[in-house]
């Protein structure tokens, strides 16, 4: 099951109920409904206007190295109605360089400047107990000089932007913010849990508690935790780790009032994935209905950040519905955080054939899963029993559910499932089919190992772990996310600081010593391709090509970036997990290739 609590605050991880009305069989919304928390007439206007400068971007830079997101990020600097105004009205001829770049400095402020830097006031450059099985000189000054990457990412919302929110699509947060880099100049939802647990090893928990309850703030007013903290990400989330992060503060402060504080909006969160739009119900060949849940984003318009290159997607399609419908897909492949990938296209060529909505994701489900552990477990620690019991019913369902509906015993993997995109279902219940589940292999396949909710039967985590070795995943610098090359930034060389840690964090916890040393292999290839690629261009990234150490990740449809909260997480978790011994040679090494291969070809 999930990490045991330390003393002296020990308690039984129990699991989460689906409230009665979600364990009937019902019909799947499958149309987006208005976002929620769209925000009033300035902020709609606002946005209308910010898409217009994008495009008028776009008309006079061209697409060689455009970036959409940088225009809808710009704060407004003066009027709205009349930055309108003085933008090329329809048919007009388009802005050259230099107008428009005199234009938004009249109007606009930079993009990120009502982010205004800020040192944690939890920062010290030498955390005392700070990374003490790290005995190698030189990956100890590598840690701390990543440790001191906190500083260059932590940021505060600038007070105008809670005065004037008709200004800006950065939303006011409470606390101290620490962000990704590069052009994610804002909170982001899943890449805050690695941001947390890099932090929990700096030493930082103040920091991290405000990183927290930052996202609880957002669930309080807009009923879920938001992609991210912008105005255009209010139609989706992300992949739920909320709780996990309370769980991570929770066990190493020990503070109840920090649980009390969230408690109540983990419920709401859970509510928002056990809704209607979230919830899909499917019977099993034994007659049993199980109920999931998938992605679905409440959007069917180009994503504000990226309408340019989505307008270009759909361009070839010419019914207005049928544009709506694959507008629709992207944005719901976006709260997915794997966007993109071949494992969301019918094909894996073909961009318009994404098909989101229609798919049981094994990693939402192992995360849901681990919502409602956490839930329980927070319950018990407050008192409220009876919640305790309810959550511990509902994730049994669902423990149930996801070996009933994903897992594949000939492949000793979970795979996702895909439901008919003709909507047949029984009011509302679908059919399990065997040949839906998609027997393509990616890295989310082996999710569920990281709850190690399956601890207790030893000889089927030996066999998942033997499928992944043998599964062509394991690579030279870490775990490929598929095994297909489409270009798309979510498959193959492209290895992410989350996969290698929930992976390597379900073997180490198997209790297998085979698991544990796959583990290690896993983590000190990370490392080593962290660390090679830093020196090389004095830089932590957001994906690694995991074919070559030290060579960065590409593809997708943004250059690609540094700074990088989950990778400075994931790095720092690893060499707090496994320490580094004082002659075990940290840069790239032929030597250190060889394990992974060997576990490929054994």
């Amino acid at each position: 099951m999930a990490a045991e609590l330390p003393h002296p605050h020990r308690v039984l991880l129990v699991l989460v109920v689906l409230l009665p009305p979600l364990l009937r069989p019902r019909a799947v919304a499958m149309a987006p409904t208005p976002a929620a928390g769209s925000g009033d007439e300035g902020a709609g206007a606002l946005l209308a206007l910010l898409l217009r400068v994008q495009s008028e971007a776009l008309r006079a830079l061209g697409p060689d190295g455009f970036d959409p997101k940088l225009y809808v990020d710009l704060p407004l600097a003066a009027d709205e109605r009349a930055a309108a105004a003085a933008l090329p009205g329809q048919g007009q001829a388009p802005l050259s360089r230099a107008e428009l770049e005199s234009y938004l400095a009249r109007y606009f402020g930079s993009a990120g400047s009502d982010l205004v830097a800020a040192d944690p006031p939890d920062f010290e450059a030498h955390p005392r107990g700070f990374l003490p099985r790290v005995e190698s000189p030189e990956a100890r000054a590598w840690a701390l000089e990543v440790h001191a990457l906190w500083k260059d990412l932590a940021r505060r919302v600038a007070p105008g932007v809670e005065d004037r929110p008709d200004r800006h699509t950065l939303l006011p947060l409470p606390g101290g913010v620490v962000v990704p880099g590069s052009r994610f100049r804002e909170v982001y939802y899943w890449d805050s849990y690695w941001v947390v647990r890099g932090l929990m090893v700096s030493k930082m928990y103040d920091t991290a508690k405000h990183v927290v309850l930052n996202l609880v703030y957002l669930v309080e007013k807009y009923g879920f935790v938001l992609n991210g903290a912008r105005s255009y990400y209010t139609n989706r989330s992300e992949p739920p780790l909320l709780s996990s992060m309370v769980l991570e503060v929770y066990r190493a402060t020990g503070d109840v009032e920090f649980v009390k504080r969230a408690f109540q909006f983990l419920l709401k969160e859970h509510s928002f994935w056990m809704s209607e739009i979230h919830n899909v119900a499917i019977r099993d060949n034994h007659g049993q209905v199980h109920n999931l849940s998938r992605y679905q984003a409440r959007w069917n318009k180009p994503r504000p950040e990226s309408a340019t290159i989505d307008e270009e997607l759909a361009s070839s399609i010419d019914s207005i519905a049928d544009k709506e419908k694959l507008y629709h897909q992207i944005a719901s492949t976006a709260e997915s955080g794997w966007d993109f990938s071949s494992r969301w296209m019918r094909n894996s060529t073909d961009m318009t054939t994404l098909a989101t909505i229609y798919i049981i994701p094994v990693d939402l489900n192992t995360f849901i899963f681990k919502m409602e552990q956490d839930i329980a477990a927070f319950a018990k620690i407050i008192g409220e029993n009876a919640i305790s019991e309810k959550f511990l019913d509902a994730s049994k369902a669902r423990h149930i559910a996801i070996d009933s509906i994903l897992w594949n015993s000939e492949m000793e993997q979970w795979l996702d499932y895909w439901l008919p995109t003709d909507g047949d279902s029984q009011q509302g219940v679908y059919q399990w089919k065997s040949d839906s589940q998609n027997r393509k292999i990616f890295a989310s396949n082996f999710f569920p190992l990281w709850l190690n909710a399956y601890h207790s039967d030893t000889a089927k985590s030996e066999r998942v772990m033997a499928s992944l070795q043998k599964s062509g995943l394991l690579c030279a610098a870490g775990i490929a996310t598929s095994l297909t090359n489409t270009s798309q930034q979510w498959d193959f060389p492209n290895g992410w600081a989350p996969v290698q840690h929930l992976i390597a964090e379900g073997l180490l916890h198997s209790g297998s010593e085979e698991a544990v040393k796959l583990a290690e292999d896993i983590a000190t290839r990370w490392v080593r391709t962290n660390y090679a690629a830093y020196k090389a261009t004095g830089a932590m990234h957001e994906k690694y090509d995991v074919e070559a150490c030290g060579k960065s990740g590409g593809g997708g449809e943004y250059k690609p970036q540094t700074g990088f909260g989950w990778s400075n997480g994931v790095v720092l978790s690893f060499l707090e997990e496994f320490g580094w011994p004082k002659h075990k040679e940290i840069g790239c090494s032929r030597q250190g290739e060889v394990g992974l291969a060997e576990a490929q070809s054994g």
